[in-house]
């Protein structure tokens, strides 16, 4: 085979094709591995040749075999791409117009084009690539010719129309990732300039074609224009009008036209001149007079139900009503558009009822808006009044606006109460069988529907609270009390009314929500009572749990209400059907999130505060040993935190110090058992109940420290000492098993010694976490860390090393500041070379110690800088070779805090000159290099933004006289006088070095240039000198940097900042718009 390869290779003789058909066939086909790899070889080297490119026309000239084909094709698409411009001007000729004839001939006659279709098709994608390289300025006619040629034969037509599609997809969508920045204007404005030329094409195809394909190609051609097209084309010519009278009633190009309708609608209003608002409010009643005649609105489940072609019409009409009524509503709201207006909305109310989740979503978002933008400006009146669309006399209460879509938004009201999505809360679920059961996994997709359905709703209330709670009413007494034929009590149905019920909390005025409430639980209770079945009560109690959970406003004001639930929830905590128990801890922890405070009040009619009866137990509360006997580990874990929670509520701190001994004498004397116990028998430390019994207390206690807090230190006092000695037995008996046989590091019981160690450090570290008083905590409780833990962590087999450690001192840094400075290289000493023996032996290995070890060194780095100068040089001179082996990591959180490390640690520099100076001679050359090799590497792509930040750190440093002793040795470089000079030939040095194949001298000259130009010191424009750079390194070499939809997001941190804060004001503007846990806890008593 070798001898044979050998010959294809030889480009001095003709290339014999049918050996190279039986090359390509054996690579897709053979059953021998080597022989494969062997090919595959071959074919990397044939591509890579400079003159591969001239055996493609022979190759489809001869060959039929379609493998051959499509590597031949592979070939020439390979050359475009990564050679083109070393390529001499002759053969890039000969190849431009090798590729339009064939494309020419391919497509001619309708019988060549299907028989050719997958060729032509990748041809057409390798002409684009030419015109990105070679248009406008060496091709400057290439639009005239393809708008020419496409007049003399229909086919042709087809296929030049999908020439200019794929030319404006490359130009306007995909070329920030492929092309410069300059390049990209370049294109964008010699499009817009030949566009007359290509409207024209497209207008004389639309209205004389005769070839159904040739006319979809058209409008899918043109949808693709309309995205950047000027507004003129779009209002000003017979566009819309043949749109909406000549296809849209066509079947076959329906759903095409529906899509330039919707592009043209989803116009930015700001955009569009005062002029042409008629013509926006002509192609609305326009259309809905055509799709009147196609479909009614009460028809539009029955079309969507005739199949494929039905289901993407009415997806496409979705998207056309919500996208035109929600950009253009202003304009549309006028008395003589009002019946097109309500009949649209129509539309889409019968479209909400379709059983498809996706159009569902989308008409959802339009309730959404339209819901917001009534509330907004008809009930907050923060706006002037728009057009009044009725002229006959409305209640006072309601605007003419709000009359008008009265009806709509009742039916609106009513469809979203029945189809609402279930929230995350609610544990106990019927699934596809009937059965009902625990939910497990969270549907992602269903909570962000139940979040818009909510607000939704939340906003209809406030339109009309009134019609809100009469549908809830009405849907909750046809569960409750079913009507002799109607539909009945079903599980499903009561859920999703319950859900409903639950998300608009916090929408009505307080003593409606009370009225409204109290008839809710009331008939729930009473369903509960007389409903049969193990199942059917589960599903009732978890809609009871839901919805009392949901308005804790109206149980603070409660106390009598709220102690009833209370109590029935201590109930359902003995209820073993699965889900049951896990939901009223969860909604038990929600009440003492929102209502603490109602709970260490001495209540009117309460022989004591409720915590008191809790923890003591009383006629009317059973005590927490009574309450919690019948849950699992992580429901006593849940309880004990819930009463974190009111604990903290207690002002008085005695009366909390008590409350706080009096809540861990369960778990305390069973603490002090297993001590004393120990004490006698050192053994039964080594039983494994009892271990599980220390990890299950330490569990708890963690769970208390969380919701607790600060007060908390209270009781990590009395049992630290103690602690750290099973802490310390421990890992002695982890040593003794390991050194005797490192395979005992998986047995179980070693399993369990740790999982005590690491619920100790989860423990230490959560109370450091809530600390308000860390000279405390760095007078009293790190010493003896020091000492047991890192001590024990330095001498342990690695394997048995907890990751924990290094977490539990990047808080304690993180929290004590400057002041735990000292102590610092201590921490290093123990941890810092044993931890780097482990994770740089490769990239896989203990992933929980890397991603901890640098969150360390970041922590000192921000907290305790001055700790990095008191270690030894050599020392630190590993540490910056950590950093820089972390910045070059596959995993991008591990990259990303090596490079906010250096990044943070170079800013720390700014203010201490002679330290900067020194270190700048030692690593300025090396960490060039280093941020170069990340940047130009494609797996490190997401860590663009660091790295260009770091690079230009460093530059400017360089350009403002850091270092100031000289970088170079002058005898070495002789005619460079200064720092800046160096540098720059240094980087150009470094850059020829791996890129000289692919840009020119001049090219990288210009490149290092812009980086040093101070008119570049804008983050951006550095970034985009940076960008281009990398962008013009590809265009030769294939295997450096590809596609990536990571890159060039440079901005998206800040997005998603600034739109969480305006989603915050939202929310916050709108009384029950804010999600419940999220709100501000109100005593109103």
């Amino acid at each position: 085979m070798s001898g044979e390869l050998e010959k294809l290779l030889d480009f001095s003789v003709p290339l014999d094709v049918p050996l190279l058909d039986q090359v390509v066939t054996a690579m897709y086909t053979s059953q021998d591995e080597a022989q494969r790899k062997q090919i595959n070889a071959f074919m990397t080297t044939f591509q890579e040749h400079p003159q591969a490119w001239s055996r493609v026309d022979c190759i489809l000239e001869q060959t039929t075999c379609e493998l051959s084909k499509f590597f031949a094709l592979a070939t020439l698409e390979n050359c475009v791409k990564y050679r083109w411009k070393v390529l001499p001007a002759d053969q890039r000729e000969a190849i431009k117009s090798y590729i339009v004839s064939v494309i020419v001939r391919y497509s001619s006659d309708e019988a060549t084009l299907m028989r050719t279709k997958m060729q032509l098709s990748k041809l057409n994608l390798i002409l684009v690539q030419i015109l990105k390289q070679e248009w406008p300025h060496n091709w400057r006619d290439f639009i005239p010719q393809i708008v020419e040629s496409g007049k003399t034969n229909e086919t042709l037509c087809g296929n030049n129309m999908q020439i200019l599609k794929l030319l404006s997809e490359e130009v306007f969508e995909f070329s920030l990732k492929q092309l410069t920045s300059g390049k990209i204007e370049s294109l964008k404005e010699s499009l817009t300039q030949e566009f007359q030329l290509i409207y024209q094409f497209c207008e004389f195809v639309m209205q004389n074609g005769k070839n159904v394909i040739t006319l979809q190609t058209t409008l899918q051609c043109f949808l693709r224009f309309l995205f950047w097209v000027p507004l003129y084309y779009a209002f000003e010519t017979p566009l819309i009008d043949m749109l909406l009278h000549k296809f849209f009633p066509q079947p076959q190009f329906r759903s095409d036209s529906l899509q330039c309708l919707t592009e043209v609608a989803a116009i930015d209003p700001k955009s569009v001149n005062a002029k042409y608002h008629p013509k926006v409010q002509k192609m609305y009643a326009d259309f809905i007079t055509n799709l009147s005649s196609i479909v009614q609105p009460n028809a539009i489940k029955q079309y969507y139900d005739e199949g494929d072609q039905g289901e993407e019409f009415v997806q496409r009409l979705t998207l056309f009503l919500s996208t035109i009524l929600k950009t253009h509503l202003p304009i549309l709201e006028t008395q003589e558009l009002v019946w097109y207006l309500i009949q649209g909305l129509q539309y889409l109310v019968h479209i909400s009822e379709v059983d498809d989740d996706e159009i569902f979503k989308i008409c959802t978002e339009y309730w959404n808006f339209l819901a917001d933008d009534l509330y907004h400006k008809e009930v907050q009146m923060q706006r002037p009044m728009p057009t009044l669309l009725l002229t006959s006399a409305t209640p006072l209460q309601q605007s003419p606006r709000l009359q008008t879509y009265s009806q709509i938004l009742g039916q609106v009201r009513r469809l979203l109460i029945e189809r609402m999505p279930k929230p995350e809360e609610v544990l106990v679920v019927e699934d596809e069988n009937g059965e009902v059961v625990k939910e497990h996994l969270k549907d992602v997709e269903v909570v962000a529907l139940h979040k818009t359905v909510r607000e939704t709703l939340v906003y209809l209330t406030h339109l009309d609270h009134q019609k809100t709670e009469e549908v809830m009413i009405e849907k909750l007494g046809l569960q409750v009390h079913p009507t002799h034929g109607g539909p009945g009590w079903s599980r499903q149905g009561l859920s999703t009314l319950c859900w409903a019920i639950g998300s608009i909390s916090g929408a009505m005025r307080e003593d409606d929500e009370k009225r409204f409430l109290v008839h809710v639980i009331k008939d729930l209770l009473g369903l509960c009572e007389i409903t049969r079945g193990k199942d059917n009560k589960a599903v009732i109690a978890s809609n009871i749990m839901y919805v009392v959970g949901q308005y804790p406003r109206f149980l603070r004001a409660h106390w009598k209400f709220l102690k009833t639930v209370v109590n029935k929830l201590f109930e359902f905590m003995h209820e073993t059907h699965p889900g049951v128990q896990d939901m009223a801890c969860e909604t038990f922890l929600k009440i003492c999130q929102r209502c603490k405070i109602q709970f260490v009040k001495h209540q009117p009619q309460e022989q004591a505060p409720f915590i008191d009866q809790l923890l003591l137990g009383s006629s009317t509360v059973t005590d927490i040993a009574s309450t919690i006997r019948d849950l699992e580990a992580h429901q006593v874990n849940m309880f004990y935190e819930a009463v974190g929670y009111i604990v903290a509520s207690e002002t008085v701190q005695e009366k909390r110090d008590s409350i706080i001994s009096e809540l861990f004498k369960l778990p305390n004397s069973r603490w002090l058992e297993i001590i004393g116990s120990a004490m006698q028998d050192p053994n039964l430390l080594q039983n494994q109940d009892t271990m599980r019994n220390i990890a299950k207390i330490l569990q708890i206690n963690v769970r208390v420290a969380t919701s607790l807090g600060h007060p908390y230190i209270l009781q990590l006092a009395s049992i630290y000492e103690r602690m750290l000695q099973v802490y310390k037995r421990y890992s002695e008996a982890i040593s003794a098993q390991v050194a005797g046989n490192a395979l005992s590091a998986k047995t179980s019981g070693v399993r369990l010694m740790r999982a005590v160690k690491r619920e100790t450090l989860r423990l230490i570290e959560t109370t450091v976490e809530k600390s308000e008083e860390m000279h405390r905590i760095v007078e009293h409780f790190v010493p003896p860390l020091v000492e047991y833990v890192l001590t024990d962590y330095q001498n342990n087999h690695p394997d048995t090393r907890d990751p924990e450690v290094l977490s539990l001192f990047a808080a304690i840094i993180h929290k004590a500041g400057d002041t735990i400075t000292e102590q610092v290289p201590r921490v290093l000493g123990a941890v810092f070379e044993c931890t780097l023996s482990m994770i740089t032996t490769n990239m896989e290995d203990f992933p929980e110690h890397r991603i901890n070890f640098f969150n360390l060194l970041k922590e000192i780095n921000h907290s305790c800088f001055r700790a990095f100068f008191m270690i030894p040089g050599e020392v630190f001179k590993v540490l910056i070779d950590s950093i820089v082996w972390a910045i070059k990591h596959r995993e991008r959180n591990i990259a990303d805090t090596g490079l906010t490390i250096l990044l943070e640690m170079l800013r720390n520099l700014d203010g201490l000159q002679d330290v900067a100076n020194q270190f700048y001679l030692q690593f300025l050359l090396s960490l060039t290099h280093d941020i170069f090799t990340v940047l130009t590497d494609k797996e490190h792509e997401p860590g663009f933004k660091l790295q260009c930040a770091i690079l230009q750190h460093m530059v400017s440093r360089v350009e403002g006289g850091i270092p100031n002793a000289p970088l170079f040795n002058p005898t070495e470089h002789p005619g460079i006088t200064t720092n800046q000079q160096f540098m720059r030939h240094k980087m150009l040095s470094m850059l020829q070095e791996g890129f000289s194949d692919r840009m020119t001298v001049t090219q990288l000259q210009d490149f290092v240039s812009s980086l040093f130009d101070p008119s570049k010191g804008d983050v951006l424009a550095f970034q985009t000198v940076v960008r281009d750079f990398l962008v013009q390194i590809k265009e030769y070499n294939c295997d450096q940097w590809t596609e990536s939809t990571l890159s060039l997001q440079l901005e998206q941190q800040q997005k998603e900042a600034d739109r969480k804060q305006a989603e915050l004001a939202r929310m916050t503007a709108v009384p029950g718009l804010m999600p419940v846990m999220q709100r501000e806890e109100v005593d109103m008593s």
